[in-house]
């Protein structure tokens, strides 16, 4: 077995990467997703691209995909029917939530609703004090009771969050020990399982979501798996998780939770690891696909954590890669609002019917009907010839809907909609990078997706970033990203402690306990010990602060000669973030987080040598409409094919690049080189002298 194979499922296509592991041959593909059973064009997918390279599925070594299962059924609302067991008094706590408002300024942006209806949210008589002392004995009648009642409320899953579980879980044991006895049909998740650190509303709600989506995710992964055995393939796969890492079949259906952006996160481990072939350690991701566009940021060659994000408005209190998340895609729906102004997304026309120049009967204007109709996107087919586009049906959408409302001409209104989308998109990575503190024109922007090459010039020009990366095969690279990711698991602990040395001997046993738990669930993943790494974190504040910064440090550190060290990293990462630190002020340590990483083969993209002073003769010409020159109008443009460039190749634009899976538009003034990984280098302002 030889053949590694990586799918991330899309709203419009769904893209899968095949690895030879001894040769190091990368081949890819896409076929259109199908939302309503997203497993179908998994299998669809995973089956073509191997008979297309005629390789046998018993040839399969490795499978893994990215999942948007949980998150779409959170979005639409379409989770388990669930119940919840609180401590007695705290039933409506995850409708209270907290104090902060979904928008400031918006007095009629209302909270979403809870995903646990009142009267599915039950009390149990017990209650444990804040340093996790019993204050009042477990009442098991209590439990008996609400247990048989959401029995008979017909739930499909139960949450289980009791006061201060994560400081003494036995009650939540109990708990779902009866749970289990007397329901076991039941889905359970216990918040000291899925979230054991303080703050009661963020683990409450990260419980509940969990509980919610548990039976869902079970019910795809089964179907998933059995659909994978069905075809002959004979390893069981990987799914994604929102960390970056991988966890196998088992584990997500006991986290669901934890998958909720595997897609996106795939693609930013992808870009991790050009970063390290490449030397670019500082990098701004650009993954603009047919639905949205997503970004995040590397710095010095790791991505950026979150600890504390909302999925769909509710706190998710899990390891996330911190990616911003803009509904700006090449589908992306242009209108004018009530006002007479050009608004662009974030509603998608999706897979189907899709933007009108697809031929699926769109009717609206997109964003890919705008770049067909100025000559950027091929205006007669795409997908390496697969799908033809019609580009009159693109015409009559702007002209019904945008122009025939305004004194615009069809390429005014194209223009603007690629205006409006790019400012959308300008804005969401000043939100990653300007906002947090760093400067972009310190960063490389590496280009992917589908529709990233289209856009990814003007945006360079737009933030002063220097340099654009486009890996090989950008409309495929999350499903790369699978391909060179490791087994991971993330765990934590709370115990708020003052920053002295007596406080490492406490942390240490914190964090021998989760080395335990981890080389446990590695064991489990079959994974040799030669190939097990653990990376420790502490939270700290400042006392009486209300937020936390992870500081990195090494098992080895935590010794009272040391404290001082990591003290003043705390300082160092604050003053960073927020302008000042106080250096007399009193420090916590607060939560103590452990990841467990199992090192996995990886696909390797090959080195070749430069070949230098080339000249390549464009495949064809095409009049192409450009506004972000001196001069706006329409240009001569060379087309290429990607496929003809090797290592060392130059080129200056005006230019088009097109592949199977994206186009690419290098603007006028900006230059382009190929590097020795078969990346397209752009320069955003031309500096470079082509020689």
């Amino acid at each position: 077995m030889r053949y590694m194979v990586g799918v991330d499922v899309g709203g419009t296509f769904t893209d899968v990467t095949l690895v030879d592991s001894q040769s190091g041959k990368i081949n890819n593909h896409k076929v259109p997703s199908t939302p309503e059973d997203p497993s179908r064009a998994i299998m669809t997918g995973v089956v073509q691209i191997l008979e297309m390279n005629e390789i046998p599925v018993s040839e399969v070594r490795y499978l893994a995909h990215g999942t948007t299962v949980a998150t779409n059924a959170l979005i639409e609302r379409k989770g388990a029917k669930t119940g919840l067991l609180v401590t007695n008094g705290f039933r409506d706590l995850l409708e209270i939530g907290r104090q902060t408002r979904p928008s400031l300024y918006d007095l009629f942006k209302e909270k979403p609703e809870p995903v646990i209806p009142g009267h599915l949210r039950l009390e149990v008589d017990e209650r444990l004090n804040a340093s996790g002392q019993v204050h009042k004995e477990f009442n098991r009648e209590s439990l008996l009771e609400a247990i048989n009642k959401l029995k008979d409320e017909g739930v499909q899953s139960v949450a289980v969050c009791f006061l201060f579980s994560y400081l003494n879980p036995e009650h939540e044991k109990l708990a779902v020990e009866e749970i289990q006895k007397l329901f076991p049909e039941a889905y359970v998740s216990a918040s000291h399982q899925v979230v054991p650190e303080f703050r009661e509303y963020s683990r409450l709600s990260t419980t509940a979501i969990n509980a919610y989506l548990g039976p869902v995710m079970k019910k795809y992964m089964e179907n998933f798996q059995n659909s994978v055995k069905d075809v002959g393939i004979p390893v069981d796969p990987y799914i994604t998780q929102s960390n970056g890492g991988i966890i196998s079949i088992q584990e997500s259906v006991n986290n669901p939770v934890r998958t909720a952006v595997s897609g996106p996160a795939a693609g930013v481990v992808a870009a991790k690891n050009l970063a390290e072939l490449t030397g670019y350690k500082n990098m701004i991701t650009f993954d603009m696909g047919g639905t949205s566009a997503d970004f995040s940021l590397i710095e010095d060659g790791e991505p950026k954590v979150s600890m504390d994000r909302e999925i769909e408005g509710f706190p998710a209190r899990i390891p996330m890669l911190d990616i911003y998340a803009c509904g700006a895609g090449g589908g992306s729906i242009a209108y004018l609002d009530h006002g007479g102004a050009l608004k662009v997304g974030p509603e998608s026309a999706g897979s189907f019917p899709g933007p009108a120049a697809y031929g699926r009967g769109g009717t609206r204007p997109t964003v890919t009907d705008a770049n067909v109709i100025l000559g950027r996107l091929n205006p007669e087919t795409i997908l390496g010839g697969r799908m033809k586009i019609d580009l009159e049906a693109a015409n009559q959408a702007v002209k019904e809907h945008i122009c025939d409302q305004t004194n615009l001409t069809v390429t005014e209104a194209s223009m603007g909609i690629l205006s409006v989308v790019n400012a959308n998109m300008a804005r969401a990575i000043r939100l990653i990078s300007v906002e947090k503190g760093y400067d972009p024109r310190e960063f490389t922007l590496i280009s992917f997706g589908g529709a990233g090459g289209l856009h990814c010039g003007a945006l360079a020009r737009e933030l002063n970033i220097p340099r654009v990366l486009i890996p090989p095969s950008p409309g495929t690279f999350c499903s790369l990203g699978l391909l060179v990711t490791d087994i991971r698991s993330d765990y934590v602990r709370s115990s708020l402690q003052e920053a002295n040395g007596d406080s490492l001997y406490v942390i240490r046993q914190l964090f021998s306990e989760m080395e335990q738990e981890g080389s446990l669930m590695l064991e489990k993943e079959k994974v040799e010990e030669e190939n097990r790494r653990f990376v420790y974190g502490i939270d700290m504040r400042f006392k009486g602060q209300n937020y936390e910064i992870t500081i990195p440090v090494e098992f080895t550190e935590l010794l009272e000669d040391n404290v001082q060290e990591i003290i003043g990293k705390f300082h160092e990462q604050h003053e960073r973030i927020y302008g000042y630190s106080n250096k007399n002020g009193i420090v916590e340590f607060v939560n103590y987080r452990l990841t467990a990483l199992g090192e996995l083969p990886k696909a390797m993209l090959e080195k070749v040598e430069e070949q230098l002073g080339r000249v390549l003769n464009p495949a064809s010409y095409r009049d192409v409409y450009f506004s972000e020159v001196d001069r706006p109008g329409t240009y001569k443009t060379a087309i290429y094919n990607r496929e003809d460039f090797v290592p060392g190749d130059k080129i200056s634009g005006p230019a088009i690049i097109q592949q199977m899976d994206t186009t690419i538009l290098i603007l006028p003034g900006q230059t382009m080189k190929v590097d020795p990984y078969r990346n397209l280098l752009i320069n955003t302002f031309g500096e470079e002298e082509l020689s």
